[in-house]
């Protein structure tokens, strides 16, 4: 007794297999009339989920398990840790949020920064109208840099400006 397989047999043996496994991708129903249908596409919408016998593909056969339909166990577990279509999808949802979660954060940076630069603005202004109001000469530097002190009218006037920027940023 000869047991040698020859390559023509093994290929033979292949197509076969492979011409079997096509065979599984078929789908069963029972139609409107009480007759079984059967198709390699899925049933209508109109079919009721009770009225579908078959599905196509290996996996949704009980009992049959991947390495008998010539799947790897990579493939299976492809198969296996397929999403299901909910309509949403969790990383999509989960990077919104945060991204939603980081642009509150960011926000929220802003807003203390600023508070921060107004809190900072008021109370050196209110610094600069004290030393107004106690009446101390005060000197200033004009364009050619020779040192000046202020008249009466520049310090009217400077102060009348810090008085703005103290009711602007001091919220008196």
């Amino acid at each position: 007794m000869d047991l040698k397989v020859g390559p023509k047999k093994l290929l033979l043996t292949l197509a076969a297999a492979s011409l079997s496994i096509s065979a599984w991708a078929q789908w069963q129903w029972i139609d409107k009339d009480g007759r079984k249908v059967f198709s390699d596409r899925p049933p209508p919408a109109n079919i009721q989920e009770k009225n579908i016998l078959k599905r196509s593909g290996p996996d949704s056969r009980p009992g049959v398990s991947p390495a008998v339909i010539g799947l790897t166990a990579p493939a299976a577990a492809g198969k296996a840790s397929a999403p299901k279509l909910s309509g949403k999808d969790p990383q999509l949802e989960a990077r919104k949020k945060q991204a939603v979660e980081a642009e509150a954060a960011h926000k929220k940076a802003e807003q203390e920064q600023l508070a921060k630069t107004r809190a900072d603005n008021c109370e050196r202004t209110k610094r600069g109208l004290a030393t107004f109001e106690s009446g101390v000469r005060i000197a200033v530097t004009n364009a050619q840099g020779e040192r000046e002190i202020m008249d009466d009218t520049a310090r009217a006037a400077e102060k009348k400006r810090l008085q703005g920027i103290a009711s602007s940023e001091c919220k008196l």
